[in-house]
């Protein structure tokens, strides 16, 4: 090979070379521009689903609310009428240290011989996180309302929809449960029902 057919040859490569080097820079410069482009799709969809997300839960507290408001009227009629509660408080607040609770529904007499309150919660699904949250309420609830300090209390579920296993366990940690028929909230516990004091 000749001196001038080896210096063709380098400047041949040099000019493949050159070429694959600008084509993998062009190569390199797209997927750059596709990942920024992927980048900015994927922050758009979570901000969408956040919007959704956002939007469920509020549809879950208007139903809650809307669960509230159905149950309110039945319940506030079983208390009065069922256990001669005189006293009935929807949507409670008190704080203590610090901490806070609130409470779908406390009812007491303030007749010094009824010795007795109930702490309604009100559930459209009851789950049982909803059983261990009544459980927690009911152990801690004088620490909120010292009022109570005399006085036996009781729990009562109000429920929509549970699944009868968790119904059952309800029943047997002595809570009553009521439960909506045409439209109204009445209890439903069998008739060797033994209520818990708390």
């Amino acid at each position: 090979m000749t001196t001038e057919e080896v210096q063709t040859l380098i400047a041949n490569l040099g000019t493949t070379l050159g070429a694959k080097i600008a084509e993998v820079a062009e190569l390199q410069k797209r997927n750059e521009e596709e990942q920024r482009e992927t980048d900015r799709e994927l922050r758009e969809s979570s901000k969408a689903v956040d919007r959704q997300l956002a939007e469920l839960g509020g549809l879950g507290d208007k139903f809650g609310s809307f669960t509230e408001g159905m149950a309110l009227p039945s319940m506030t009629r079983l208390l009065h009428d069922r256990f001669q509660m005189d006293v009935v408080s929807p949507r409670i607040l008190s704080r203590n240290n610090g901490h806070s609770m609130e409470l779908d529904v406390l009812a007491f007499s303030k007749k010094p011989e009824v010795k007795e309150a109930f702490v309604v919660e009100i559930k459209s699904h009851l789950r049982g996180e909803g059983l261990k949250q009544m459980k927690k309420i009911l152990r801690d609830v004088r620490d909120f309302f010292p009022q109570l300090a005399d006085k036996k209390v009781y729990g009562i579920l109000a429920v929509v929809d549970a699944p009868e296993k968790l119904r059952q366990k309800v029943l047997q940690e002595g809570i009553y449960l009521a439960r909506i028929h045409d439209e109204e909230f009445d209890l439903e516990v069998p008739a060797d029902f033994r209520p818990r004091a708390f």
